[in-house]
This record gives structure tokens, sequence and C-alpha cells, in this order.
């Protein structure tokens, strides 16, 4: 009999895997696309084309399979009291002074950040992605709103990659 304590199933194990690697190619897709000094990244991808092709399709995977792994997720990263004790001592956290922190309980305060973060950029990429997706959905949208949907979809994404 092992007395190993599982946190997460498999199945939990292997949605966060397909989570991170699919945000971490959207990610890279992702600046090859926004700035040239990244466009060496397209090699990665098999160049600019392929790139601008498969970067929306990771953004779907990677939306899906968060949303799967959020919902799981959602009650165990509901803000308690102790949350807020726990960010006013954050110094003693970076510190590695855990001693005196509250009960956290499964995840900590700034997890759950992230955590709400991921909640509401995922979808603002979906939606924005969308908007700008050349050439399925982006010629049926004003060209204001295309450049609007542009800047969200860059803010959202560094908001994200500041993030994690």
């Amino acid at each position: 009999m092992s007395t190993m304590i599982q946190r997460y199933s498999a199945r939990e194990r292997s949605n966060h895997w397909v989570v991170a690697i699919a945000f971490i190619l959207a990610g890279l897709s992702g600046l090859a696309l926004f700035h040239p000094a990244f466009f060496f990244l397209t090699n990665l991808f098999g160049g600019g084309p392929w790139t601008r092709i498969l970067h929306p399709f990771i953004g779907v995977v990677l939306f899906l399979f968060f949303m799967a792994m959020a919902v799981r997720f959602w009650g165990r990263n509901r803000f308690i009291p102790a949350d807020r004790e726990w960010r006013k001592r954050i110094k003693d956290v970076l510190c590695n002074r855990d001693q005196g922190l509250p009960e956290v309980g499964k995840y900590n305060a700034g997890q759950k950040i992230l955590f709400w973060v991921m909640v509401v950029s995922i979808p603002v990429l979906l939606i924005s992605g969308i908007v700008i997706w050349q050439p399925w959905f982006a010629p049926f949208f004003p060209i204001g709103l295309l450049r609007v949907a542009v800047v969200v979809h860059a803010l959202a994404a560094w908001i994200m990659i500041l993030g994690i």
C-alpha cells in the first residue's frame, strides 16, 4: 500500500499539460506574429505562413482544455478571508518565512489570482482572436473593431505571459 498522497488525478495532470503546452506554443507563435524581432520563432512552426495558420487553432485548444480544467477547479479557487491575510504577508511568503502564515487550503492566494487572471484572459483572447482570425472571420467585422481586437488581444496575451 502506497503512503503517497495523490494531489491530482492522471486526468487532471494530463489536462494541465495540454494547457501548458498549448500556452507555450500559442505564446511563441503569438510573439512571432506580434513583432518582427521575434519572427525567428516562426521556424518552430514551419515558417511564417504555418505560424499564422496554426496559432488560432492552438488558441482554440488552449481555450477548450483550460475551460475544462477551470470548471473542475472553480470551487477551490474562490477567495476566502485567509487569502487577504496571505496577500498582506506576501513578503514573508517570498522570503520563505512560513511560520504564522494563515492556512491556505489547496491553493494559496497567488495561485488563485493567477487562476482568475486566466479565467478572464483566455476567453478574451478567444473572442478577440476570432475577430482578427484571417481569412475566416475578420472580413465580417468593421476595421475599427479589428483594430480594437488586435490591441485587446495583445494586452490580454501580455497579461497572461507576465502572470505566468
